[in-house]
């Protein structure tokens, strides 16, 4: 049940907002704190600059300007560059006295912790409580002595219409950013291999380009693929329900991720995913129940994958309803519950007296 609205905090969600713009990816900040502000609460939310130095700027005096209509900061985590925001953020956060829940994301942040622990633990060890959307990042945090919950990454499960796939063809979507971690050029060579079995393949691949998107339609050419392979541009929500709903088979091909709404997405249109088995996405689908899984890289074995849902109606068609079931889970409606939960324990207890500013 949801809180009455005396009860409800104040939150201030801080992170990357520039997906209210068309062209920019959605994130979890738009979407969460979109949704609580349609519950009620009083939300703050910064910043939509596609700038980091704009953002920081932007982030630094909205937290100074709003401190005293906020009682939760939820800052989400990433690593590289952007840590040094969550640092500058979560120190402010502190010396304002807020409360802070530190959601992570990525598949690199384990990496990029073990590469900086001594500033990685002073910044995490900031955070009131610590949530992970996935068992892959809880489990890199728990081992650094940490507590993380894990509540997944929402999406809006209504949005997405449901197409029970009980056979497949090999029309394949790809829908990631053009982006050397997500390795679309893999997408490319899978297409070009499935065509010599099955001349009527076809690839969609659409997102927002980061460098790589006029490579890749230069790779396509060589390979043979024009026609084959189609470039819709970056996808808002009515292209993905377009173009998930011409697909039989998503690929995912990233060589790092974590729980990707993107193939939460497309399970929640029942379409079928093949995938790499990389950071947690094996957390996030089973083998042969909600995916298909293969190796980093391989593109041998994803076409044997693709080929064997093709022939396979009976593992299409569990593919297509566990995967619907595997999205439900990350409805607001249930997503919602998790983090209410989690704002009233840290309202109704005293601030751990172990928490310093650092």
């Amino acid at each position: 049940m949801s809180r009455s609205r005396a009860d409800r905090p104040g939150l201030c969600f801080v992170g990357p907002l520039a997906g209210q713009k068309f062209g920019y990816v959605v994130t979890q900040a738009v979407r969460l704190s979109a949704h609580f502000r349609e519950a009620g609460y009083s939300v703050t939310a910064v910043s939509a600059s596609p700038n980091r130095y704009v953002r920081l700027l932007d982030i630094v005096s909205t937290l100074i300007r709003e401190r005293r209509r906020t009682e939760i900061v939820i800052l989400h985590v990433y690593s590289g560059p952007s840590f040094v925001v969550e640092d500058i953020a979560s120190w402010i956060a502190r010396r304002n006295g807020h409360r802070i829940i530190m959601l992570l994301h990525g598949g690199a942040l384990p990496e990029f912790m073990q590469a900086y622990p001594r500033w990685t633990s002073r910044v995490i060890r900031r955070a009131d409580a610590i949530v992970a959307p996935s068992a892959f990042l809880a489990r890199e945090i728990r081992k650094r002595g940490l507590t993380c919950r894990i509540i997944p990454n929402v999406i809006d499960i209504s949005q997405y219409p449901y197409r029970h796939r009980p056979s497949v063809k090999p029309r394949l979507f790809w829908m990631r950013t053009f982006h050397p971690i997500y390795n679309p050029l893999m997408a490319i060579r899978v297409a070009a291999q499935i065509r010599k079995t099955h001349p009527d393949v076809h690839l969609a691949m659409g997102g927002q380009d980061k460098g790589m998107e006029r490579e890749v339609k230069r790779f396509a050419d060589d390979q043979g693929m024009r026609g084959a392979v189609t470039f819709p541009g970056f996808l808002d929500m009515a292209g993905k329900i377009r173009e998930g709903g011409a697909a039989d088979i998503f690929i995912n091909t990233s060589h790092i991720d974590n729980m990707p709404v993107a193939v939460v997405e497309a399970c929640a249109m029942g379409i079928p995913v093949v995938s790499t088995s990389v950071g947690g996405v094996p957390d996030l689908l089973t083998e042969g129940q909600s995916g298909l899984l293969t190796p980093d890289g391989d593109t041998d074995a994803m076409v044997a994958a693709i080929r064997r849902l093709c022939g396979d109606p009976g593992l299409a068609a569990r593919l297509s309803e566990n995967g619907r079931r595997l999205a439900e889970r990350s409805a607001w409606e249930r997503v919602r519950v998790e983090w209410e939960d989690l704002f009233a324990s840290l309202v109704s207890r005293q601030a751990d007296s172990g928490l310093q500013v650092s």
